[in-house]
């Protein structure tokens, strides 16, 4: 049988419990370049026992932030209640960097950073329509340039969320100042200039991969 499918025992209860509190801190402060050994040392149980609830650090992974990233769908329905498009999708785009730029776990997650984007497929297939339709408003009530798209915004996420990882030490809010800078560039105005090229889903998967290494190497670094 498999551990859903009888009751853990109060022990085995608790060192579950145990082990999610700490991944989830342990994955907020480090990413997902955090190890199954890390996270059982912020538990104070032995690795055996992370990986006898857990037998990859992928299933800890959808366990912690499954519920995590349905909270990103209900900003997501948050900002489509919104009579203006434009505050809609300015009021997701901040409040989840704002979420992010605390948590690198959920950064990595949203982003699919170091892990299969299967494996949030069903948050996504939720998430991606409210996006989209978000971004095709704001288009038609001509408040976002017509030249940026929805695959624009993850780049935009990372690079702001880096931005605040950098500096969070030194500079904790200094990447608000920079997402307003870009904010103010996606709303629509005469002599924008040309962006060139849409980025497409493609261009967004090859530059995180190329910009946001695998957490291998990243734990390497």
């Amino acid at each position: 049988m498999t551990e859903t499918a009888r009751p853990l025992r109060r022990d085995a209860q608790r060192n579950r419990e145990r082990i999610l509190l700490a991944a989830h801190d342990v994955f907020a402060t480090r990413g997902f370049a955090a190890t199954l050994d890390d996270v059982a040392h912020q538990a104070g149980v032995g690795v055996g026992t992370v990986y006898r609830r857990f037998p990859t650090k992928e299933s800890l992974i959808e366990a912690v932030f499954a519920d995590r990233l349905e909270d990103l769908v209900s900003l997501a329905e948050q900002a489509m209640a919104l009579p203006s498009a434009w505050d809609g999708l300015t009021m997701m785009l901040r409040r989840s960097i704002e979420l992010h730029a605390t948590d690198r776990g959920l950064r990595d997650a949203a982003l699919c950073v170091g892990i299969d984007k299967q494996h949030f497929a069903e948050v996504g297939a939720q998430l991606v329509p409210l996006v989209q339709e978000l971004v095709d408003r704001a288009h038609a009530e001509g408040t976002l340039r017509a030249d940026v798209g929805m695959h624009d915004l993850p780049i935009i996420t990372a690079m702001v969320t880096e931005l605040a990882r950098c500096t969070g030490d030194a500079r904790p809010e200094i990447y608000r100042r920079f997402l307003t800078m870009i904010i103010d560039g996606l709303r629509a105005g005469p002599d924008k200039g040309d962006l060139g090229p849409a980025v497409t889903l493609d261009d967004v998967e090859a530059i995180m991969h190329e910009c946001v290494p695998p957490m291998e190497a990243r734990r390497r670094g």
